[in-house]
């Protein structure tokens, strides 16, 4: 059952989330408030945005998303200052034909993100501020796609796409054709499996183990860090033996990539003629780049409270107190 509401964004969030509830905006600003995540994408309309509270939300394998939808929560990160903590999709999301201009923002998503099929491709797709197990694109037609300050778990397949993939942390990657591949930092080992073909692949950090790269009009340069990988001049960058590339790069505090909040900044040593914090590569570089909290540009609930019995007239006292970036 769902109630009709026509509150400002705001008011919206803070009901949704006080009552882990759902809020639907349709692109004519009508609010809809649904009790599930599968109940609100089969309900909502095309070009609609789903606004997600902090909390837990299960998804149905077998719910496939066939229109242009925004789904948005607060932060992938537990450590944001959303009182209800992370958005966190347990469950796989997958985009289908009509899913063109989708966009998923602001999510802890314990599986895979799928776009496309093997018969119809999704263009214009953004992931941004997500934490993900991986994504898999299943058409190579499909256009446009940007991943933007996210996490990416295990191994992701872009089916030769032309991703444009920036300011992440990831492990391997696999399929970009034409692609864009800026100012991330890679953490796998397994390098055989880095396919990019046509792609422009600039300021990332490699962590560890033999890059090669298959397709030989690869643009590679400004690659740092690793056994075989390239500073800013192009030239092999080999570590003295016995080097903990972690600490003696990035510090204390890079945390081995458990996080996207881990720092990334790479101390003075390392950074071989750029910044030296390393803004200008690695992850905090770039255009791409906003800043390292990974909250979405949503209101978020800070601080909530409910006195615990009425006054004499007999209202009870709720207090919310939100925030927006």
């Amino acid at each position: 059952m769902k109630r009709k509401v026509f509150f400002a964004v705001a008011m919206v969030m803070s009901m949704a989330a006080w009552a882990q509830n759902i809020a639907v905006v349709s692109p004519s600003n009508s609010t809809d408030i649904y009790n599930t995540l599968d109940e609100a994408i089969t309900n909502a309309t095309p070009g609609s945005t789903i606004y997600l509270p902090g909390g837990g939300f299960v998804i149905s394998d077998d719910t496939s998303i066939d229109k242009k939808l925004t789904i948005m929560g607060v932060s992938h990160r537990g450590d944001a200052d959303n009182v209800d903590g992370a958005t966190i999709i347990s469950g796989r999301l997958n985009f289908v034909g009509g899913s063109s201009g989708s966009a998923v923002v602001g999510v802890y998503v314990t599986g895979e993100i799928r776009v496309g099929t093997s018969e119809v491709a999704v263009n214009n797709f953004t992931l941004r501020y997500c934490n993900v197990n991986y994504v898999k694109v299943y058409n190579s037609g499909s256009m446009g796609m940007l991943v933007n300050q996210c996490y990416l778990r295990n191994k992701s397949d872009f089916s030769y796409c032309n991703v444009h993939l920036e300011n992440c942390i990831v492990h391997l990657i696999d399929n970009i054709n034409g692609g864009i591949v800026n100012h991330n930092v890679v953490i796998s080992s397994d390098y055989d499996r880095f396919d990019c073909s046509s792609s422009s692949i600039t300021n990332n950090f490699f962590l560890s183990g033999d890059a090669s790269y298959r397709g030989e009009d690869c643009y590679i340069s400004n690659n740092c860090l690793g056994t075989n990988s390239w500073d800013l001049d192009q030239n092999p960058v080999v570590a003295p033996e016995g080097t903990n590339l972690w600490d003696d790069v990035f510090g204390p505090d890079h945390n081995k990539g458990v996080t996207i909040a881990s720092d990334y900044h790479v101390i003075a040593s390392w950074a071989k003629g750029a910044a030296s914090d390393g803004t200008d590569i690695g992850i905090y570089g770039g255009s791409g780049f906003s800043d390292n909290t990974s909250l979405a540009p949503i209101p978020r609930i800070v601080s909530k409270s409910v006195d615990e019995q009425s006054d004499a007239s007999g209202k009870l006292t709720v207090t919310v107190k939100v925030k927006s970036n």
